[in-house]
């Protein structure tokens, strides 16, 4: 009998970029999520002001908008591979950069400020170039589209919730600085990872090394929003998540807190209502990777968005008891956790190999704008009307755009999500007919 040892050797070698690629993931991210508590912690215990904390918030968000929309078409032309390794290097030594400098007392808020932006900056070309990565190494890997979808949702959410959890241990023990260069570290480990197993395929080369025509950085750019802009089903899908992620922007940096301070007299419960929500959406990734391939479609995709967005700001606005508010948001965490994966599964098929790129960052950014703006309207409206209408304005909002799926052709597209399979017609003739004419980048819940 013969020996199964070489194939499953083979086996093996396909799916170790893909599992490369997914630790790398896990590894970056989780290395945001300690930036992103570690530096406010920082201004705010230098500087005694929340004024320079907010600020400092901003030259954190700014960047995510910039960096999605100009870091497309760069990627293009640099290659995937090479893009993701120079982005968490460089995203490294911009952390690294911040606790040197405050050990040498050369960290004036100014240069903070600079370095906080360079660091954002980076980190959504980087994040980018992963994603895009993701649908030729599942065609290596033999593994559908849709559950690699999932699984990398599912890292993106856990390596959050670990993120979070070791930036608070960190900074316990070493303080803010000190989780800082170990945060550095995170980002040097990402970009080995990336080195080391993702292989230096024509497909993640850049389209210079390509036999297809060499376009300036401008005109790839303004293909890519081109391109976004004129696709109804891309089109449709950034400015409904655009519209959620500015009402959801408002929920965790305004209507949660508030409400936890003022109904539950609890700051603390702010943290149960936020992790019972990441918990459930990991869950729901999981689930989704598992079987979301069996089962998808436009129905579903609203059931998702509507029960990941309204409950909340229901449960909040009726001041349901604690408990039950903690089993609501992990509830709406499960549905959110599907929909990321969904959108990516149906983006991957429909956007053409060459384009990923630019159309991923354009969307990146046009999902983000709204963001700061939510936050505004949010507090805004607390003070105009208080928490109570707000909150129902909140679920109104969010029931009437997650509605807007079931209606118009252009919707259409998303039911077949399921079907997609990785590496799903290669050229852009196959890729328009697989869904009737959209990439995962994370832009929804």
């Amino acid at each position: 009998m013969p020996s199964r040892a070489p194939e499953r050797g083979r086996r093996l070698a396909g799916r170790l970029p893909l599992l490369g690629l997914l630790a790398a993931a896990f590894v970056s991210r989780a290395g945001n999520a300690i930036t992103a508590i570690a530096v406010p912690l920082y201004v705010f215990s230098d500087t005694g002001s929340a004024l320079a904390t907010g600020v400092a918030g901003v030259f954190a968000t700014v960047p995510v908008v910039i960096g999605g929309a100009l870091g497309g078409a760069l990627i293009d032309r640099v290659g995937y591979r090479v893009s993701s390794i120079t982005a968490d290097l460089a995203s490294g030594v911009t952390v690294l950069a911040l606790p040197i400098l405050a050990a040498t007392g050369t960290l004036h808020f100014g240069v903070l400020l600079l370095l906080v932006f360079l660091s954002g900056l980076l980190d959504t070309p980087g994040d980018t170039a992963k994603t895009v990565m993701l649908p030729e190494l599942a065609t290596r890997a033999g593994t559908p589209l849709a559950r690699a979808a999932g699984a990398q949702s599912a890292v993106q959410r856990s390596a959050s919730m670990v993120g979070a959890a070791v930036a608070g241990v960190l900074i316990g023990v070493l303080g803010a600085p000190g989780a800082l260069c170990v945060n550095a570290a995170t980002f040097a480990v990402s970009a080995l990872l990336i080195a080391v197993f993702i292989p230096r395929m024509p497909r993640l080369a850049s389209r210079a090394e390509q036999p297809a025509e060499s376009t300036g950085y401008w005109r790839g750019f303004a293909e890519g929003l081109r391109w976004l802009w004129t696709n109804p089903l891309v089109r449709g899908i950034v400015l409904l998540v655009m519209v959620t992620n500015a009402i959801d922007t408002a929920g965790l940096t305004v209507l949660f807190p508030v409400y936890a301070a003022e109904r539950l007299g609890s700051a603390s419960a702010l943290g149960f209502m936020v992790a019972c929500f990441a918990g459930g959406a990991l869950l729901g990734a999981v689930l989704f990777a598992a079987v979301g391939h069996r089962a998808s479609g436009r129905g579903l995709f609203v059931l998702f968005f509507v029960l990941a967005g309204v409950p909340p700001y229901l449960a909040m606005a009726f001041e349901v008891p604690l408990p039950v508010l903690l089993a609501v948001l992990a509830f709406s965490g499960l549905a959110a956790g599907g929909i990321n994966p969904m959108m990516s599964t149906a983006l991957f098929g429909l956007i053409p190999e060459p384009m990923r790129a630019r159309v991923f960052g354009a969307m990146s950014a046009g999902v983000s704008a709204a963001m700061p703006i939510g936050a505004f309207l949010g507090g805004a409206s607390i003070a105009a009307f208080g928490l109570g209408p707000t909150l129902l304005g909140a679920a109104g909002v969010y029931a009437v755009a997650t509605l807007t799926p079931l209606f118009g052709r252009s919707w259409r597209g998303l039911g077949d999500a399921g079907r997609q399979e990785a590496g799903v017609g290669d050229a852009e003739g196959e890729l328009g007919a697989a869904l009737g004419t959209e990439p995962g980048v994370s832009v929804g819940k």
